[in-house]
């Protein structure tokens, strides 16, 4: 299939061509005829074309120039209806609040993102105070792999993700369901229930990430060690803290649940 422009490589841009996916993609969406949905990356419109016929509204944000005169000339008349919004930027330099300033209740991400942004984006919008109250979103499967803890170990990424909503795997994407292919596979994920339940306060959500910083620093170290030398709390508070929640004090970051993170931050920040 030939393409009415060239693909920007430094923009990761990699066009979804599978009619599969992309069903699979608005079906784990859950969208229904009240909803806005953002995408981010509408790239020639593909997952567009079926988000308009399913949402209430579609934003779209892209950066590309020569993106945005295919997306306006081609979706002219849901632009004209106020149907479909087009923002031409950059989504790492824009406010999600200001992205969905016309957008009074949830919202919902729905999108094939670009994979060099992934952590970005998921770090943008989740600890936004506008969140999304779900995504659905095509990204590298190696990454996928990582949110989900699929070898049962937990990461940055995986408690970065978790503490805000419940990841599962919707598809795996072989690269020949792009043009042009990939160099590696993809998946497209859900995060659902988006929300800051965990978090009683702004600073128990920063000190929930210090925390989780410190623990994976240096990840041949044990996670005490790495806690004690972040300067988290002092040693015997912390040997309190594990022995309260039966962890060994040999245990490393990757070993713990998300729960266990929290007890822990929930100790320290009590204890200050």
């Amino acid at each position: 299939m030939s393409l009415p422009v060239i693909p920007k490589k430094s923009l990761g841009q990699n066009f979804l061509t599978s009619s599969r996916v992309i069903s699979r993609i608005i079906e784990a969406s859950n969208i229904t005829h009240d909803d806005v949905v953002l995408e981010i990356g509408p790239g020639l419109g593909a997952i567009t074309e079926q988000l308009i016929t399913h949402a209430n509204k579609v934003i779209a944000v892209e950066k590309d120039t020569a993106l945005v005169a295919i997306i306006k000339e081609k979706f002219a008349k849901a632009i004209k209806n106020n149907h479909l919004e087009l923002i031409h930027g950059d989504i790492l330099n824009l406010d999600p609040v200001a992205i969905t300033k016309s957008i009074r209740n949830d919202y919902i991400i729905a999108a094939n993102i670009p994979y060099n942004i992934t952590g970005l984006i998921l770090r943008k919008f989740l600890e936004s105070s506008h969140q999304p109250k779900r995504m659905v979103i095509l990204i590298q499967r190696e990454v996928a792999d990582r949110i989900l803890a699929r070898d049962g170990k937990e990461s940055l990424l995986s408690l970065s993700v978790k503490v805000y909503g419940m990841p599962k795997l919707v598809t795996n994407v072989a690269r020949g369901n792009f043009n042009p292919p990939p160099r590696v596979d993809s998946a497209v994920i859900k995060i659902d229930t988006i929300n800051k339940n965990y978090f009683p306060t702004k600073q128990f959500e920063d000190l929930f990430f210090r925390i989780i910083h410190a623990g994976f620093a240096h990840k041949r170290k044990i996670l005490i060690k790495n806690l004690v030398d972040a300067s988290i709390a002092e040693r015997t508070l912390l040997l309190k803290i594990f022995t309260d929640r039966n962890l060994l004090l040999t245990i490393r970051s990757e070993d713990l649940k998300l729960e266990d993170w929290i007890f822990i931050t929930h100790m320290v920040y009590t204890n200050h």
